[in-house]
C-alpha cells in the first residue's frame, strides 16, 4: 500500500489516501485490490457487489471484474428525484463528516438470491458496513463477505462485523496512529 510518503494524517485520527484512493484513483494498484479481492473470497459465489458512495464505487467496480462481471449496487447517499421511492434505507453516521445520512438502494437491484460481496475503502467504527448489511438483510440476500482495503483496527469495526458472523478481509490493517504516523499491525 502506498501509504509513506503520500498519506496524511489528520488530528491523529483521519487517514488522507486522496493521492491514490480517494481523490485522484490508481488504477493499477486497484487493479491489484481486486485481484486480492477475489483470491481472498475466491471459495464464496458472488452475484452482486454492494458499496456506498462515493469512494467505494471505483474500487467496488474493478473488484467486479474478476468476479465475472458481477452488477456494482452502491447505496446512495443523497437520493434524487429520479430515484425509485421502493427502497431499502438505513441511517448510518460519518466519522469523517460528522453527521448522519440516509443510505437507500432501489428494491430492484437486490433479491433473497442475491449473494452479495460488501466492498469499500475504510473501516473504522463499522457505522458504514453494518448500514450495508442492515439494508442486505432487509432485501434477504445472503452476504458473502466484506472486503475492505484500509481498517483501522483500533475502532470497533472489525468486531461489530464479526459479530454478525460476515467473513472480513482488510488489505491493510492500522494498529494505531501515534504522532502523525500510521503503525501497521
Amino acid at each position: 500500500m502506498r501509504f509513506e510518503p503520500e498519506a496524511k494524517i489528520i488530528e491523529n485520527r483521519i487517514i488522507q489516501v486522496d493521492n491514490f484512493l480517494n481523490h485522484q484513483l490508481d488504477i493499477t494498484l486497484f487493479n491489484e485490490i481486486g485481484k486480492e479481492f477475489k483470491r481472498r473470497f475466491s471459495n464464496k459465489e458472488v452475484t452482486k457487489i454492494v458499496t456506498i458512495e462515493t469512494s467505494g464505487i471505483a474500487i467496488a467496480s474493478i473488484t467486479a471484474q474478476y468476479f465475472n462481471n458481477v452488477p456494482v449496487v452502491f447505496a446512495k447517499k443523497h437520493a434524487g428525484i429520479n430515484m425509485n421511492l421502493d427502497v431499502y434505507e438505513a441511517t448510518v453516521y460519518s466519522y469523517t463528516k460528522d453527521k448522519d445520512y440516509t443510505i437507500k438502494i432501489s428494491k430492484d437491484f437486490l433479491s433473497p438470491t442475491d449473494k452479495v460481496l460488501i466492498i469499500d475503502d475504510f473501516l473504522a467504527s463499522g457505522n458504514a458496513l453494518m448500514g450495508l448489511v442492515s439494508l442486505l438483510s432487509q432485501s434477504n440476500a445472503e452476504i458473502s463477505g466484506a472486503g475492505i482495503v484500509i481498517e483501522k483496527s483500533f475502532q470497533e469495526g472489525r468486531k461489530r462485523i464479526q459479530e454478525k458472523g460476515i467473513q472480513l478481509e482488510s488489505l491493510a490493517i492500522i494498529d494505531s496512529i501515534r504522532d502523525g504516523q500510521v503503525i501497521f499491525k
